[in-house]
C-alpha cells in the first residue's frame, strides 16, 4: 500500500467578504465582477506584498473551509454527475479554491479587490500575479463545459 505524504499549510491571510453563506454567492469570479472584498494579509507575510500593486489581476489560492469533500458531483451548470476533477465545484479532496481577482488598492496589509466569489473568513493560502501571456491558453476542448457555459450569468 502506498503511503500518501501529509502536507501542512499555513494561512497567509483571510478573506473579508459580504458573503456569510454559500446561498446567493456568485459562482466564479467572472460572474462576480461587481462584488468587492478585502484580503487581510497577516503581518509576517506582508513583506511578500512588495510590488503586487503593479498587477491588475491576481490569482488567489484559498482553503474552501466550509466545503464538503466528494469525488463525484453534479455541478451547477449541468444535470449530470462528473468526477470532481472535471469540475470547478468546491467539494474537493483538499478543498483548494482558485479565484482571479482584480486588485484595486493595497493599504497596510489589506488588499481591496473586485471579483469576489469567496466566503467571509476564507483562509488565503497563496497569492500569485496573473500574467495573460503565461496564464491564458486557447483551446477548443473544454469537456462538458461547452454546453454548461451558456448558463453562466453575463
Amino acid at each position: 500500500m502506498i503511503q500518501e505524504p501529509m502536507i501542512a499549510m499555513q494561512a497567509i491571510g483571510l478573506v473579508h467578504s459580504p458573503f456569510k453563506q454559500t446561498a446567493g454567492m456568485p459562482i466564479q469570479t467572472v460572474a462576480a465582477k461587481q462584488h468587492e472584498g478585502k484580503i487581510e494579509v497577516f503581518a509576517p507575510y506582508r513583506p511578500g506584498l512588495r510590488d503586487v500593486q503593479d498587477f491588475q489581476y491576481l490569482i488567489v489560492l484559498t482553503h474552501l473551509h466550509q466545503a464538503t469533500e466528494k469525488l463525484e458531483v453534479i455541478p451547477f451548470m449541468d444535470t449530470l454527475s462528473h468526477g470532481v476533477f472535471a469540475t470547478r465545484a468546491p467539494a474537493r479532496p483538499n478543498r483548494i479554491g482558485l479565484s482571479i481577482i482584480e486588485l484595486l488598492t493595497i493599504e497596510d496589509g489589506w488588499m481591496h479587490f473586485r471579483g469576489n466569489d469567496m466566503l467571509d473568513g476564507t483562509p488565503v493560502l497563496d497569492i500569485k500575479p496573473y500574467v495573460p501571456k503565461l496564464d491564458v491558453r486557447e483551446t477548443e476542448r473544454i469537456g462538458w463545459f461547452s454546453k454548461g457555459l451558456e448558463q453562466l450569468p453575463s
